[in-house]
């Protein structure tokens, strides 16, 4: 006797629990919601879901089901690392209907009130069936913020800025940035995972200063892990006069990680923005990706 295939609305319930199942059904009684959300990683083990850590991932889908009374799961444009911050953070997940009508004017208000002071769900909207937070993003956008200033960063900022211990030859930092744009296989500046590629476009990479403050913005289609940190440790000793200009793009033929490139601080990075296509590419620009990545 064959296996008996689940019926659209079971596989629907199922997306509850599965946020890689590509879209509600029309006939499921479900929504699709896409969440902005902003969090100071300091005290954050990063994004994944851990038992044993606090997580983002991890106490926001305990406040989506406390203030929705309906299972929560989210899947999140990127992955930030254990105390990388976000400003602009994007996740979908598929609730119930009638949960999304009882809350839809109250629910950034509601999440506000049983979410601890470092997270913030700062918008809720309902999206299109095919949004697709992770495989549907066009661009991600990261910021990292550091000072070689003798004080160190301004006490306010002590948590966003790294101090950096000698002076920075920004011109140099920059002109090695433009080295690596492109499409590349970044395996060198990467923590490897089981069965994903390291080739990603990266978009921009630039550095400037303003006084004492240096700041590396970094856009690509996607960053795999640790990507953008190890980009900006490769950066800094380029910087500190330590490597040449040259040196980083040199380093795009290798097919494993560069033990020889630092990992900058996480505190000094944050996920800024992330963009998607119009809403009529939305299934089309899904479907490429997922292609891509596996």
């Amino acid at each position: 006797m064959g296996t008996r295939r689940p019926t659209p609305s079971e596989r629907s319930l199922n997306a509850l629990h599965d946020p890689d199942e590509p879209a509600p059904d029309p006939g499921s009684g479900l929504v699709r919601l896409r969440l902005r959300i902003a969090y100071d990683g300091t005290a954050l083990h990063g994004w994944a879901r851990q038992p044993a850590h606090r997580t983002v991932q991890g106490d926001l889908e305990a406040a989506l089901a406390t203030v929705l009374r309906a299972p929560a799961g989210l899947t999140v444009a990127g992955r930030t690392d254990a105390g990388v911050h976000a400003i602009g953070q994007v996740a979908h997940l598929d609730v119930p209907r009638e949960a999304w009508e009882r809350q839809r004017g109250t629910l950034v208000r509601r999440l506000r009130g049983v979410l601890p002071p470092d997270i913030a769900v700062t918008a809720v909207d309902e999206a299109p069936a095919d949004f697709d937070a992770r495989f549907g993003a066009l661009r991600r956008h990261y910021v990292y913020r550091l000072t070689d200033a003798e004080a160190g960063p301004p006490p306010l900022r002590r948590l966003d800025t790294v101090g950096w211990p000698r002076r920075l030859d920004v011109d140099a930092m920059h002109l090695a940035a433009g080295l690596l744009l492109g499409e590349h296989d970044f395996a060198a500046f990467c923590r490897r995972r089981e069965g994903a590629t390291t080739v990603r476009t990266l978009l921009a990479l630039a550095v400037a200063r303003e006084g004492d403050l240096v700041e590396v913005r970094a856009s690509a289609d996607a960053f795999c892990h640790s990507m953008v940190r190890s980009l900006v440790g490769a950066l800094l000793a380029v910087g500190e006069g330590r490597r040449p200009p040259e040196w980083p793009a040199g380093l795009l033929p290798r097919t494993r990680r560069a033990d020889e490139v630092p990992v900058a601080p996480a505190g000094g990075l944050a996920l800024v923005g992330v963009d998607y296509p119009p809403d009529a590419e939305l299934a089309a620009r899904a479907r490429v990706t997922r292609a891509r990545r596996e």
